[in-house]
């Protein structure tokens, strides 16, 4: 048989591979560990979401939507930001619906950043901004947070700003390190960006789990920031959906239209029952106001269970996620910790270096507890050998 040959062209993301999730849920999987790696919940969301879905396709919501979005579910969402944050955007022409929060942040990538662009990424940071930010020609300038604390680093955000940056992508509650940014970072950040065109992709899909009483800082929230940025959301990681991946972007008009221009090519659309199943469900306020207490409550089950092991806790201020310090244990590298955690301890972890462009070793691991609370005690059991 002839064998015919194929034309392999250079890679557009050369040093992109198989990803540390993908890999350590597999080997979870293989050896019956319980996955704390992967950020998804076990657990499934209201079945008054799923019903409200239903509803929709039975009216015959079934067909393409706007390109930006159904405008019911648009308003909706004008609203809810009106509510928490006291900014109203124009659900027209400033919000638009996305195909989850990960195309969010890559269409508005596309949209400003150009070759040659700079754009400043805060490490650790999640997996898909450095790549996006390739593809689009730009150049990530990689700014580390602070050790230990994960707070921002002003000083060194402030000098890596050059007449070719064109953004800077914020995140916060934070992947992987669980931190939060509070006003007075938003005013810092405000202060530094005031003489420059720097734009602000905030990526704020763990904005309904802030804890200890903390109010969750968004630039929404921020008049002088809200002018420049790109807000993200997301409705799967709120209502414990995230294989629907449905997202939302809130940006002023002129930067909106930049965004839909871009989003109009890469997906056109969303999912149209989803997105009318959403509106009715938004009417509700519970689900996102009592997330943070839900989510407190089982991160406060997993810091107990995990206070008689020789892992130090660090501050787990949002998010769903918990690193922690196991230099007391091992000195293994954080991935090969990870793998020997989830093969002779049976739970899987993620290395905080895989956040990190150099793959640098702190001799941390992230645990993911958006679980039931039958999966975290299994774990918590076995980590007590710990």
């Amino acid at each position: 048989m002839t064998q015919f040959r194929t034309p392999l062209p250079p890679s557009r993301l050369p040093k992109v591979g198989t990803t540390i999730f993908t890999v350590m849920s597999a080997l979870a999987a293989e050896r019956g560990a319980v996955n704390l790696g992967q950020g998804f919940p076990d657990f499934e969301g209201d079945p008054a979401l799923v019903d409200a879905v239903t509803q929709a396709m039975r009216e015959g919501h079934n067909q393409y939507p706007p390109m930006t979005g159904v405008p019911v579910l648009r308003e909706a969402v004008a609203s809810k930001i009106e509510a928490l944050y006291g900014k109203r955007y124009d659900a027209t022409s400033e919000i638009t619906i996305t195909a989850g929060a990960t195309q969010a942040i890559i269409t508005a990538i596309l949209a400003v950043v150009g070759p040659g662009d700079e754009v400043i990424v805060l490490e650790p940071n999640y997996d898909s901004y450095i790549p996006n930010i390739e593809l689009a020609g730009g150049m990530a300038v990689k700014v580390a947070l602070q050790a230990e604390t994960f707070r921002p680093d002003f000083p060194a955000i402030a000098a890596a700003i050059t007449p070719r940056t064109r953004a800077i992508i914020v995140n916060t509650p934070h992947n992987p390190s669980a931190t939060i940014w509070r006003a007075a970072d938003l005013d810092t950040l405000a202060e530094i960006l005031r003489p420059t065109d720097v734009l602000l992709i905030a990526d704020e899909v763990y904005e309904h789990m802030v804890f200890d009483g903390e109010v969750h800082a968004s630039a929404c929230a921020h008049p002088e920031l809200a002018a420049r940025a790109f807000v993200v959301s997301s409705f799967g990681k709120t209502f414990h959906v995230t294989g629907w991946k449905i997202g939302t972007v809130a940006a002023p008009a002129p930067l909106s239209a930049e965004f839909r221009k871009v989003h109009q090519f890469n997906v056109f659309t969303v999912n149209t029952p989803m997105q009318h199943g959403l509106s009715r469900y938004l009417a509700n306020r519970a689900p996102y106001l009592e997330l943070s207490a839900f989510y407190q409550r089982k991160r406060d089950l997993f810091r107990a269970g995990l206070a008689g092991t020789r892992l130090r806790l660090l501050p787990s201020e949002g998010s769903y996620f918990q690193v922690v310090d196991y230099s007391a244990i091992s000195d293994l590298g954080e991935a090969d910790f990870c793998r020997w955690l989830t093969t002779e301890i049976g739970v899987a972890a993620i290395p905080l270096s895989a956040f990190y462009e150099d793959g640098r070793n702190q001799g941390l691991a992230r645990f993911c507890f958006a679980k039931q609370d039958s999966t975290l005690n299994t774990a918590l059991g076995r980590l007590a050998r710990l």
